[in-house]
């Protein structure tokens, strides 16, 4: 009885923490928060992929270390806290040097900025191996992608309220003021997350299997995983086409930029965002549980291609068509592939991670997946020596080989996992 007890504490105080982390993540969003800050201080294409390359990479690149370390420890609750509390610190860096600079726009400006926000991005990557090892272990399997929508549904809401407060704010507050308010927000939400998640504590890891200690060693394991374990091989491939689909993510704003003068634009699409990652929640839920998070891979992989295709569909109009309702519903459509998409990724990650060596796991996929989140980059100059349209059409045709890719995942389910 007390075990039960303790594991629906447990199952809440994630859940919870999950909330206020997508309140938080609301407010720092690279497609829509964070693009049109740094198009504002910059007016560059160029910079805006770039912040949001940093943003991924610096959460995906550090987990290769933080797994070798972690795989070393029966506690990752520490590790945990190092990430949580350290982005806390770096983004409240962040909104205040927003906050001081004022409307003064300068290289130095610039600077500053991308090296607190790299700071913040490489820290925050420090969570994610702790956090889906104790996740792992804290919450059983069948009730996972449960949990997962909770967070996401509850974190939704909250996230519509900072949309609304930042539409507010940003009308409100001269730039980059509104900006910096937004942020402290974030860091605010993202405090009360940290907290939450601590609170639960974690149960007792199993003990690690016996392997070689040193980091080389650690890496040729890793090798080695990818050689033999084909299905961890090809759930790679499907996240590294993954991250070509999301290279367009920054430019759909800055397409709804061109045809809009205010900038209460930013937080209607940052709505319109999260109600899609809302409304599609308890499907994401039920679907990854009861059908499987392979499944789940699937349908949200032929969602991702509606997107860029909308975008693509309205650009042969000649913006004809009001361009504010029609990317409302593209970025509705993105709310709810991505939030399907983190769903049926971490949840298919758990599965396939042996219980004894998630933290290595986590480390290898994140780590082996992270130069896909450079791509932005290349979109920003694609975006600058074609079109726009260029970016979206390559994302349209990464999300259709994507779909491919997990659709061969259910052979291996069915045939065997050979190399």
């Amino acid at each position: 009885m007390g075990d039960a007890v303790e594991a629906r504490s447990r199952f809440w105080r994630i859940a919870t923490a999950g909330i206020f982390f997508q309140g938080g993540a609301a407010a720092v969003d690279t497609s829509t928060i964070v693009a049109a800050l740094v198009h504002g201080l910059t007016g560059s294409p160029f910079a805006v992929g770039a912040a949001a390359a940093i943003a991924r990479y610096g959460w995906l690149f550090p987990q290769l270390i933080v797994g070798w370390l972690a795989q070393r420890h029966r506690r990752r609750l520490p590790f945990y806290m190092l990430g949580a509390f350290g982005r806390v610190a770096c983004l409240l860096g962040v909104a205040a040097l927003l906050g001081i600079v004022g409307d003064r726009s300068s290289a130095e400006v610039t600077v500053a900025f991308f090296t607190l926000w790299t700071a913040y991005a490489f820290v925050s990557g420090i969570v994610a191996v702790p956090y889906n090892d104790i996740v792992g272990r804290s919450i059983a399997s069948a009730h996972r992608s449960r949990m997962l929508a909770i967070r996401f549904f509850g974190g939704g809401l909250l996230a519509l309220a900072v949309a609304a407060t930042a539409g507010r704010v940003l009308d409100a507050l001269p730039f980059p003021a509104g900006y910096a308010a937004v942020l402290w927000l974030g860091a605010f939400l993202l405090l009360v997350s940290a907290l939450s998640f601590v609170s639960a504590a974690e149960p007792e890891a199993p003990p690690a299997p016996e392997v070689a200690s040193g980091f080389l060693a650690f890496l040729q394991e890793g090798i080695a995983v990818v050689r033999a374990d084909r299905r961890f091989r090809l759930f790679l491939y499907a996240q590294w086409l993954g991250g070509v689909v999301a290279m367009a993510l920054p430019f759909y704003i800055l397409q709804v930029a061109a045809m809009q003068g205010a900038t209460s634009y930013v937080a209607a699409l940052l709505g319109a965002q999260t109600m899609g990652a809302l409304l599609s929640n308890p499907l994401w839920g039920w679907w990854g549980d009861a059908r499987g998070k392979r499944s789940l891979l699937e349908v949200v992989a032929a969602l991702s291609m509606l997107a860029p295709l909308m975008a693509l569909a309205w650009l042969t109009t000649g913006g004809s068509v009001a361009a504010l309702p029609w990317f409302a519903v593209v970025f509705v459509i993105l709310g709810a592939a991505g939030n399907g998409g983190t769903i049926a990724q971490l949840g298919y990650l758990m599965e396939i991670s042996p219980d004894d060596r998630r933290p290595a796991y986590s480390g290898y996929f994140n780590a082996l997946a992270a130069p896909a989140a450079l791509l932005p980059l290349a979109g920003a100059v694609m975006a600058q020596a074609a079109s726009y349209a260029a970016v979206f059409a390559a994302s349209g045709a990464a999300a259709a080989l994507q779909f491919i890719a997990v659709r061969r995942l259910r052979e291996l389910e069915t045939g065997g996992n050979r190399p």
